[in-house]
This record gives C-alpha cells, sequence and structure tokens, in this order.
C-alpha cells in the first residue's frame, strides 16, 4: 500500500474515529517530564502483566469446565494432557502474583513522591478502584481450580460477611448462591471473573490512563513542569513520551521483567507454595479441613490485620478500613511539598515504618498463628494505622527542605 493510500485511508478513518489524534494526544505527543526513575517503570508493567493475564485466561476458559465435579479434574487435564497446557496456565496463575508484585510497587512509588496531591486526586482514586477491583478478581480466580485451599479459603472468606450485624448471614448466602460453598458458587464465580471483573477492570485502567494524561505525570521532584514552557507551549522539563520513554526506557524494563518473570515460570512457578498452595493441588473435599488455611501472599497483610483483632466483627471492620483509608490519603497529607526527598525527617521515617511493617504483615498473614506472631501483628497494625491517621500533623509541622524550580537529574 502507498504512503498516499496510507494518508488516504487514515484521513477517512479520522474524520469517523479519532485515531490519530488519540495517538498524539496519549502517546506520540504527550510529554512527560524528562527525569522519570527506576519507579516509572511499573505502571507499563503492569499493563504488560494485565495483557497476559486476559490473553492467558482467554485460552484456559477453552479448556475449563465450572462445575464442582470437573473443575478440579479439567486443571489437571489442561496441566497433563493439553499441549503446552501447564504453560499457559503457570503464566496465568504466575502472572497474577507479578500484577500484585508491580502494582504494589506502583502503589509506593505514588506515595513516595506525592502523585496523589492535587490536582492528581482523581487519578489516584481511580487506581485505588483497580486495586480493589484486582483483589477481587484476584480471590474469584484463587477459587475456580476448586481445590482443599480453594473451596476452604472461600468459606473463609465469604462467612467473614457474617460478622456484619442485620445483614450478614443474608449477604453470606447471596454471595454463594447457596447455603453452602457449592457448584453455585463455582458457577457464579466463574462467570464474574472472566466476564464481569474483567470489563470493569479495563474500563479503569482506561480512566485511569486518560485522568493522568489530563493533569500530567508527577516526578521524583514533585515539580509541576507546566510552570515552564517554551514559545510553542511544551514543558521545557519534558520530552516526548514516545520514543523517550516507550523505547528508550520500558523496553530495557520490560525485557528484565520477562526474564525474572520467565526465570519463575520455568523455574518455580509454585515458588514454595506461596504462588500456588500445595494443598490446592488436591482436589475440594466438604470433610477435610486443610491443617492451616491462609490467603494467598498478595491479601495476607489485610488478613494479619484482621486476625490480630480478637472480635470477629472488630477484625472485619479493621481490615476494611486499612483498605478505605487508602482513598482518602490525598486529603490526609498537608505537606507544601509533594516528593519525600524535600520533606522533613518525619514523613521520611514514617514512610519507612509503614513499607516494613505492611511485609511484615504479610508475612504473618501467611504463618499459623501463635501468640508471638499475634503480638507482632498487632503491633505492625498500629503502625499500618498510625502512618495514615498522624499524617496530618507531621506533615504540617514539620520542616521541609526548599523545592527548586525545575526538575533535577538524579
Amino acid at each position: 500500500m502507498s504512503g498516499t493510500t496510507k494518508n488516504g485511508l487514515m484521513h477517512w478513518i479520522d474524520q469517523r474515529l479519532p485515531v490519530t489524534a488519540t495517538l498524539e494526544k496519549h502517546v506520540t505527543k504527550y510529554y512527560a517530564p524528562s527525569n522519570f526513575n527506576f519507579w516509572y517503570i511499573f505502571g507499563v508493567l503492569s499493563m504488560l502483566v494485565l495483557v497476559n493475564q486476559i490473553l492467558s485466561g482467554i485460552w484456559l476458559t477453552m479448556k475449563y469446565v465450572p462445575s464442582a465435579d470437573e473443575a478440579f479434574r479439567s486443571v489437571e487435564y489442561i496441566m497433563r494432557d493439553v499441549e503446552y497446557g501447564w504453560l499457559i496456565r503457570y503464566m496465568h496463575s504466575t502472572g497474577a502474583s507479578a500484577f500484585f508484585v508491580v502494582v504494589y510497587l506502583h502503589m509506593f512509588r505514588a506515595i513516595l513522591y506525592g502523585s496523589y496531591q492535587k490536582p492528581r486526586e482523581l487519578v489516584w482514586l481511580i487506581g485505588m478502584a483497580i486495586y480493589l477491583l484486582l483483589t477481587a478478581e484476584a480471590f474469584l480466580g484463587y477459587v475456580l481450580p476448586w481445590g482443599q485451599m480453594s473451596y476452604w479459603g472461600a468459606q473463609v472468606i465469604i462467612n467473614l460477611f457474617g460478622a456484619i450485624p442485620v445483614i450478614g448471614d443474608d449477604l453470606t448466602t447471596w454471595i454463594r448462591g447457596d447455603f453452602m460453598v457449592s457448584g453455585i458458587t463455582l458457577n457464579r464465580f466463574f462467570a464474574l471473573h472472566v466476564i464481569a471483573l474483567p470489563l470493569l477492570l479495563v474500563a479503569l485502567v482506561f480512566l485511569h490512563i486518560v485522568a493522568l494524561h489530563e493533569v500530567g505525570s508527577n516526578n521524583p521532584d514533585g515539580v509541576d513542569i507546566k510552570k515552564h514552557l517554551d514559545e510553542q507551549g511544551k514543558p521545557l522539563d519534558s520530552v516526548p513520551f514516545h520514543p523517550n520513554y516507550t523505547i528508550g526506557k520500558d523496553l530495557m524494563g520490560i525485557a528484565v521483567f520477562l526474564i525474572v518473570f520467565c526465570g519463575v515460570l520455568f523455574f518455580a512457578p509454585e515458588m514454595g507454595g506461596y504462588f500456588l498452595e500445595h494443598p490446592n493441588f488436591e482436589p475440594a473435599n466438604t470433610l477435610k479441613t486443610p491443617e492451616h488455611i491462609a490467603p494467598v501472599w498478595y491479601v495476607a497483610g489485610f488478613y494479619a490485620i484482621l486476625s490480630s483483632v480478637p472480635d470477629k466483627l472488630g477484625g472485619v471492620i479493621a481490615m476494611g478500613a486499612a483498605i478505605a483509608i487508602l482513598f482518602v490519603l490525598p486529603w490526609l497529607d498537608r505537606s507544601p511539598v509533594r516528593s519525600w526527598r524535600y520533606k522533613g525527617w518525619m514523613s521520611k521515617t514514617a514512610i519507612v515504618l509503614f513499607a516494613i511493617s505492611f511485609v511484615i504483615l504479610t508475612y504473618l498473614g501467611g504463618v499459623p498463628q501463635t501468640p508471638e506472631n499475634i503480638i507482632v501483628a498487632r503491633a505492625c497494625s498500629v503502625l499500618y494505622f498510625l502512618f495514615f491517621l498522624l499524617m496530618p500533623i507531621y506533615t504540617k509541622i514539620e520542616k521541609t527542605k526548599p523545592v527548586p524550580e525545575r526538575v533535577t537529574h538524579r
């Protein structure tokens, strides 16, 4: 096809669908800060893993049977008899953990550099909605293999809603679709996992990107690059997103990620039971409870907060509050600066303690409860909440460093 024909075809399409204008606004002519560092690769990696989950998930649905009698056998059939079925299944299960790794690092970067502050509050809120939806999607998918941990994990998580006064029992019955976790539960979880939630997830990711590009990307200095423009109205401290980041940095980050991902995929897909628990290689048995029921690692931190509270309703409230408080983060931070580079020692200490406490909670949520572990979990839960609850105080009273007028490249 000649160049003239191509231009004519694109002109015809653009008159009816703004393909070129959309690509220019969000890719080729989107000007990003020129000082992006390592931390800014995780947004792109999240998109990559999302594509992996959708494509591998579509393939798995072709062989999977959403039935209490056949679900476990169909997964074994995929693993043992379908050509390269084991690879696709491990791509999906390893991809789920990889998704949360890059999303958690993406969220932590936003906390480090204050990417939730004005005017990016909506970007943060949509991102948190994505995280919440991703957690629900992961839970639903975790149930589908219908192994021991799938079944009993569903029992534990769904029964938590029973602690809600008045409506608890009716709500758990409505979620299950039955008076106990059964094939009906599995079937509705399958429908939600492969159709409803992925559609919502893709829609929210689209809105997240549109909202981000409307207000512009933050940077490690937290400096507004729109303050300094050249004669054409282009920010002086910016570069076109393509090809400077898409080819210059993102491809390298994707290559490194794929090397690590494939290393896990081919040599440690179960990651010692953290990615795929050993009891889940046994078919679900309603008469045999696993010795230790624990959630997958990516929600274990919140489960540890729940378990550290002796009262069931109190635990459910604490777990819900631990997630809900993230949504109000933009209004808790009263600091005049965005990046932790220029915040005071109190903010820096709080961020470090917050990260350490969350890692410890994640570990404790996956191991058997002992009196010592419960004490540590309670202490870390307190640190987790104090990071947010005291933020309006320490971010307002601490002394901050002067922020440069232009971005720095360090």
